[in-house]
């Protein structure tokens, strides 16, 4: 199946498998849709991975199925990057070089907001690209499943481990950390470093927070594995 999604306000066209397609993925939104019917409240539901895991691209496709397929619920997508604390703190506390691990995040604000997501009407911070810092109330949350998306929402520390009494179901991705390198790297220079410059932030970067949320996560209620062609399975 080719769809175009879009993802933080671009389009973007990408390939899920037919077979896992029907196999995993409208089984898992149905089930999430009865669920929501037998809350009859909105649904949270965290997506947490490691970086490189498609997770942007994975929820915005579920957001398409939901809209196309008779009998599921609609969901939204709420990614957990507007809850970055603002460059001004970061730079303070000498946390800029950091940005993206788990103590450059405000979890008091992400909890607060995870809380509110039950009132009848609730807003969403969303991350700049262009400021590289949030933007406050930038999402209207409407749909009755709200797919909450990032690397640290299961993180097992007692600060993070709080969030989960907030969720109503959890999923988790897994790979192998070799192959998040190489997408990862590939990422980068496709967004114009070198390969050196690209490996050298890998390093520095994106290679400890992958580790990090593989060996540091609690389980999920539905626990994922992505393959090396960038498909997902049931682990």
């Amino acid at each position: 199946m080719n769809v175009t999604l879009i993802i933080n306000g671009l389009e973007t066209q990408a390939h899920f498998n037919d077979e896992e397609v029907d196999a995993l993925h409208k089984p898992l939104l149905k089930q999430l849709a009865e669920k929501q019917k037998q809350l009859s409240r909105r649904l949270v539901v965290f997506l947490a991975a490691p970086p490189g895991t498609g997770k942007s691209t994975l929820v915005a496709f579920w957001e398409y199925l939901s809209a196309q397929e008779p009998g599921l619920t609609a969901i939204q997508a709420l990614p957990m990057d507007g809850f970055h604390h603002y460059n001004d703190y970061l730079q303070a506390f000498n946390l800029r070089q950091h940005k993206g691990a788990p103590q450059t995040f405000n979890v008091q604000k992400l909890t607060d907001a995870l809380r509110d997501l039950h009132k009848p009407e609730s807003h969403w911070p969303q991350y700049d690209r262009n400021l590289h810092d949030p933007v406050e109330n930038a999402i209207a949350v409407t749909a009755p499943i709200v797919v909450v998306e990032g690397n640290w929402l299961l993180l097992n520390q007692p600060e993070w481990q709080a969030l989960r009494e907030h969720c109503d179901y959890s999923v988790f991705i897994s790979a192998a950390p070799d192959m998040l390198s190489e997408r990862l790297i590939g990422r980068k220079v496709r967004g114009g470093l070198t390969r050196e410059q690209a490996e050298a932030f890998f390093q520095a970067t994106d290679g400890p927070n992958v580790l990090r949320v593989l060996e540091n996560s609690q389980p999920a209620d539905m626990p994922l594995r992505m393959d090396d062609q960038g498909g997902y399975h049931r682990s």
